[in-house]
């Protein structure tokens, strides 16, 4: 029985270390706008079409739908080589703090 909570001990631990997720480093930073019918997604005041395969991840780092962005939101995105929105990640507090002290 020791051994089993030891298992289960572990694997939560090593499932948390898998929870931190890395924000990519050539990512812009912007502000979600207003609700756009999809494929388009309001950033900084401008209409950007989401990529098809495009990803958008809340704080919790799970997966949304286009519909769940909500205006004002902080977020991180990057584009491919056409311009479109390829992944959208929508910022922690922690992690809005952390943008604000390297662009200092």
């Amino acid at each position: 029985m020791r051994k089993f909570l030891l298992l289960l001990t572990f694997l939560a631990a090593a499932n948390m270390a898998w929870a931190q997720r890395t924000l990519p480093a050539n990512a812009k930073r912007a502000e979600i706008g207003t609700q756009q019918m999809l494929p388009m997604v309001m950033l900084n005041q401008e209409a950007h079409r989401l990529a098809p395969g495009g990803l958008i991840f809340d704080a919790a780092n799970r997966r949304i739908t286009h519909g769940q962005l909500r205006p004002g939101s902080e977020v991180i995105y990057e584009l491919d080589r056409n311009g479109e929105i390829l992944r959208i990640v929508v910022l922690t507090p922690e992690e809005e703090a952390r943008f604000d002290r390297a662009k200092k």
